[in-house]
């Protein structure tokens, strides 16, 4: 019992000291990318004052900070679409499955729930522009779905912007913003709320995988969850299944529940985009995988030692691709991936070599394959001549 309660301590203490270190590194790499999108201070007017001097850089660091207190993808969301109504008069925000787009929620728009489920023409127009491109779309209302602006009208002024929030390098959301009748549209500040929000997607779904990979690290001992880390505020519990980016929903000719409770509200479905374990080769992976299990014939201990190194490697690589997302993108582009992520991929092989290189699972080379999994897509060519094979 005393050697159980040493252990729940060690995995505690491990999965604290692993977001002590990434959450506070990505908060400030959201913070310079804040500032740099704002206006240059006046001269002689100090750092400690640049905040002070301009509210509106106040109101957008306090509106990632709210961003980034939410836990769940459902409360990231809406903190997004709270925050962006300031620099929107009306907002909404279209989930993205199979290349098709619906409501999930909005503000301003008179009735927010009739965006809800509303199907959003992503063929042409300014929501085809940004989705394909994955930019940020200003237009003009005349361009925009017919069916939406006829259910919903305009703005004043007939100004517009649609944003595409990206999430494992697939557009997985799309957000509507325009000014309303005579208000503002502050397209800038809007496109860096949705690049706050979707690094910190991505960072709620590390943090939900790490929890997972630590609690199984130890056998024999009880799963533990880790306390609430530090620098995010605490937040009310949200139900996952009203989790926009959850499992998809029953059919809607499936009877309904009997007496279902009155919290849970029908969600969307979009694109599930993990920064772990298993989305970024679902396509290639999801039925075969699940049909035969690689290491059938093993002892249980060895295919537990192999399958924790598999999600060690994935969990390096998510890493990797988290903090150097344009240096991936430019280097599958130019064929030279590995020159461009060299040290970041060398210091996480021997991070690897040295947790599972003297275990059976060494025979895996699973960090290897991670790397051409999830970094080249499988294109061994994307990594450059230097790459070792």
């Amino acid at each position: 019992m005393a050697e159980s309660k040493q252990l729940q301590q060690i995995v505690e203490r491990a999965v604290a000291q692993v977001f002590d270190r990434l959450l506070p590194k990505l908060q400030a790499e959201l913070v310079e990318r804040v500032l740099a999108e704002l206006p240059a201070a006046p001269a002689g007017t100090g750092a400690g004052s640049l905040v002070q001097s301009n509210p509106a850089q106040s109101n957008l660091v306090q509106a990632i900070a709210s961003i980034q207190a939410g836990t769940t993808q459902k409360e990231i969301l809406r903190a997004l679409l709270e925050a962006g109504s300031a620099c929107g008069s009306r907002i909404a925000l279209f989930v993205v499955k199979a290349g098709a787009a619906s409501g999930w929620q909005s503000r301003g728009l008179g009735d927010d729930d009739a965006i809800k489920d509303f199907p959003l023409d992503v063929t042409t127009g300014p929501a085809a522009y940004a989705y394909q491109n994955r930019v940020a779309a200003p237009a003009n209302i005349a361009e925009m779905d017919r069916r939406f602006v006829k259910q919903f009208g305009g703005p004043e002024n007939e100004q517009i912007v649609v944003l595409p929030l990206v999430l494992k390098d697939k557009v997985a959301a799309l957000l509507y913003a325009d000014g309303g009748a005579g208000g503002v549209l502050d397209g800038a500040s809007l496109e860096v709320l949705v690049m706050a929000t979707s690094a910190w997607l991505e960072v709620a779904s590390l943090r939900k995988q790490a929890q997972k990979d630590f609690g199984d690290a130890a056998p024999g001992v009880e799963r533990v969850e880790p306390p609430p880390l530090a620098a995010v505020a605490p937040v009310h519990t949200v139900s996952s299944f009203a989790d926009p980016f959850a499992a998809q929903p029953p059919p809607r000719h499936a009877a309904p529940k009997a007496a279902p409770a009155p919290e849970p509200e029908p969600e969307p479905v979009a694109e599930v985009v993990e920064i772990a374990a298993h989305a970024a080769s679902a396509s290639a992976a999801s039925a075969p995988a699940a049909a035969a299990d690689p290491f059938a014939g093993m002892s249980a201990e060895d295919a537990d030692t192999h399958r924790k190194a598999q999600r060690f490697a994935r969990l390096l690589v998510d890493e990797i691709k988290l903090y150097n997302q344009a240096k991936v993108a430019e280097g599958r582009r130019n064929k030279d991936l590995y020159d461009r992520l060299k040290e970041d991929i060398e210091k996480s092989r021997a991070t690897f070599q040295k947790r599972y290189g003297s275990t059976v699972a060494a025979s895996g080379d699973y960090f290897q394959k991670e790397v051409l999994r999830s970094l080249a897509e499988d294109d061994t060519a994307v990594m450059g001549a230097s790459f070792r094979r």
